[in-house]
């Protein structure tokens, strides 16, 4: 059996949303399922960029602070080499911050700057069953197709987080050079704190960002568990299978204005996908 078209009159006033492509409905479901292109690829890159930067600013960090090996070197070789790629791996960590912020607003509707701030009225409803099921009070999550509004706050607030911890550490930097450039960006920052706290900030906010990964996989892995969503893979692929009706009620609003095209795949007996325009619709 293959996927086709509804072409009755009356149907061709009602848009697909974009992302999504039609599958065959599981035996029992009793609901049509599709699958959707949830993160887009910048959304991709830019997350498993931020987990790289994330992993090498810690491990160098920990050096810097407590050398583990090559602390006997009288030349200090081994420190100033580290020291190189923890600044040039910030500048890529503040790079990807910058980015995210543009993507989310030239992005998909699930990677937009309303997912991190519940405005509209829909997402203000899901709070209340977001904080029940993260305090085990709910045993199954709010069903979304992004991010649950909770969940999109706290993301903002980690933002926030690594925004600081980028200001802070450049300020840390610049404290070798005082007459540069960087001291006149950040120098600011020791009017408000004096140095030993800036540095304490500055190891706080990544152990606060280890307390949140921990969260994080373990929340997706139980929302992938219970849901059967694709959460986890997602952010690899980009695609969740989620029921056609939780598409259509979250967000009746096309992404940003453009011309897209909505990929049918077969459901059986065939390697290709049919792609149907509707562009102009």
């Amino acid at each position: 059996m293959t996927a086709t078209r509804d072409t009755s009159p009356g149907t061709a006033a009602k848009k697909t949303p974009p992302e999504t492509a039609a599958k065959e409905t599981p035996p029992g479901t009793g609901s049509d399922v599709v699958q959707v292109k949830v993160w887009d690829f910048p959304v991709r890159m830019l997350h498993w960029t931020l987990v790289a930067c994330i992993i090498v600013l810690s491990v160098t960090g920990f050096y810097i602070v407590d050398p583990f090996f090559g602390s006997s070197s009288p030349s200090g070789f081994t420190m100033g080499m580290v020291r190189t790629v923890h600044i040039t791996t910030g500048w890529i960590f503040a790079t990807v911050l910058v980015a995210r912020i543009y993507w989310a607003f030239a992005g998909n509707r699930w990677a937009r700057w309303d997912q991190f701030l519940p405005i509209r009225r829909d997402r203000r409803k899901l709070i209340r069953p977001s904080i029940e099921w993260y305090l085990f009070r709910r045993l199954k999550a709010p069903p979304v197709t992004g991010h649950n509004p909770l969940a999109g706050a706290t993301y903002l607030l980690l933002f926030g987080m690594f925004a600081l911890e980028a200001i802070t550490g450049f300020a840390l930097e610049a404290l070798y050079n005082p007459h540069g450039i960087m001291w006149d960006l950040t120098g600011w920052v020791y009017s408000v704190l004096p140095i030993p706290e800036v540095r304490l900030f500055h190891v706080l906010v990544m152990y606060l960002t280890f307390g949140f990964i921990i969260n994080h996989v373990y929340s997706s892995w139980l929302v992938d568990k219970q849901d059967h969503s694709g959460e986890i893979s997602s952010i690899i692929t980009g695609w969740k299978t989620l029921p056609r009706h939780r598409i259509e009620t979250e967000d009746p609003e096309p992404a940003p204005a453009r011309r897209w095209h909505l990929p049918y795949k077969r459901a059986r007996g065939g390697s290709k996908d049919e792609e149907v325009s509707r562009a102009g619709r």
